[in-house]
């Protein structure tokens, strides 16, 4: 099988950006070093990410979809355009949007 995806151009690190990539993952091979600060930023996104989507599910017993649903159809319970419900609605939104991303990402390169 064929990738389909392009290789990106070399990328120049200077020499402090390098050293420091080394010694924050603890690895003199400086792609090694990439590879695990990449792999280590999008776990640690995942677990914030997740953490928010939990809050927000413990705040109104129920799932992102439900409460979208439930918004749209006027059965929450509050009003859908209130401020707090409207404002929970776009960061859970962009919770959910954002783990999905990360997961892909990791599925795909890691």
């Amino acid at each position: 099988m064929i990738d389909t995806v392009k290789a990106a151009p070399a990328m120049a690190l200077s020499p402090q950006a390098g050293l420091l990539l080394t010694k924050i993952a603890d690895t003199p091979d400086l792609e090694t070093a990439m590879w695990k600060v990449l792999h280590d930023y999008t776990t640690l996104k995942i677990q914030q990410l997740s953490q928010q989507i939990k809050a927000f599910e413990q705040k109104w017993c129920m799932s992102f979809e439900e409460f979208a649903q439930r918004c749209e159809e006027g059965t929450l319970g509050q009003d859908p355009y209130a401020y707090e419900v409207e404002s929970d609605f776009w960061e859970w939104e962009k919770a959910v949007t954002l783990l999905a991303h990360y997961e892909a990402l990791r599925a795909r390169w890691m």
